[in-house]
């Protein structure tokens, strides 16, 4: 009987290094965002050619990943009604209870949402061998030690590239390590239980 990880592409996740089932290795980016509209038009005019010279530099493909949820403040909603349980002026416990249902009402519309971006980067075990090996063509790629520092290495540079070509931008961008991978992985299949901040677990197969 196929179990949910049959499905998933990825085998393992270590050193901040998604590792693909065909040996392919990925890192992912976490990148801040840009009140663009708020910049004027010599600004945005900037910050567009030096996206697009960004993106001519690259020798690599990568992927953008855009998530939108549910803005979660369950959190900030109980702090509120603790503050109103403990407060004694009466006119001020009516006007907290007043807001955070508010709040509450607003939440429950779904119209407060949270985008986060980040940037895959890719790398193939392939990409480190000599033509004479790529040629043979072996039947199966083994990820031995050697190989994995060796393709991580590589990563890592084009990891370091992106982050000094969002720079450019006025874009800030950090790599994500094992633990917020794997929560990242959890919540795009758990999109629920994530708006609601409930993450389980991490089995420990698949962490370093």
């Amino acid at each position: 009987m196929a179990t949910t990880q049959d499905f998933l592409q990825f085998d393992q996740i270590r050193d901040g290094i998604i590792i693909l089932k065909n040996k392919g290795l990925r890192a992912i980016l976490m990148v801040s965002s840009l009140n663009f509209v708020l910049k004027s038009t010599e600004e945005q005019n900037a910050i567009l050619y030096q996206f697009q010279n960004f993106l001519n530099s690259l020798d690599f493909s990568s992927q953008i990943l855009v998530l939108s949820r549910r803005l979660n403040i369950t959190g900030y909603l109980d702090k509120l009604a603790e503050i109103e349980k403990k407060e004694e002026n009466e006119l001020l416990q009516v006007q907290i209870s007043e807001y955070r249902k508010f709040i509450d009402q607003i939440m429950r519309g779904g119209s407060v949402m949270q985008k986060t971006f980040y940037i895959v980067v890719p790398f193939a075990i392939g990409e480190t061998q000599s033509i004479g090996a790529k040629i043979k063509r072996k039947p199966k790629i083994t990820l031995t030690e050697q190989a994995f520092q060796r393709a991580k290495n590589q990563l890592m540079q084009r990891v370091e590239f992106i982050v000094l070509g969002l720079r450019s931008c006025s874009l800030e961008s950090i790599p994500l390590n094992t633990l917020e991978i794997a929560e990242l992985l959890w919540s795009v299949y758990h999109p629920s239980e994530a708006e609601r901040g409930y993450y389980p677990e991490m089995p420990s197969e698949l962490l370093d």
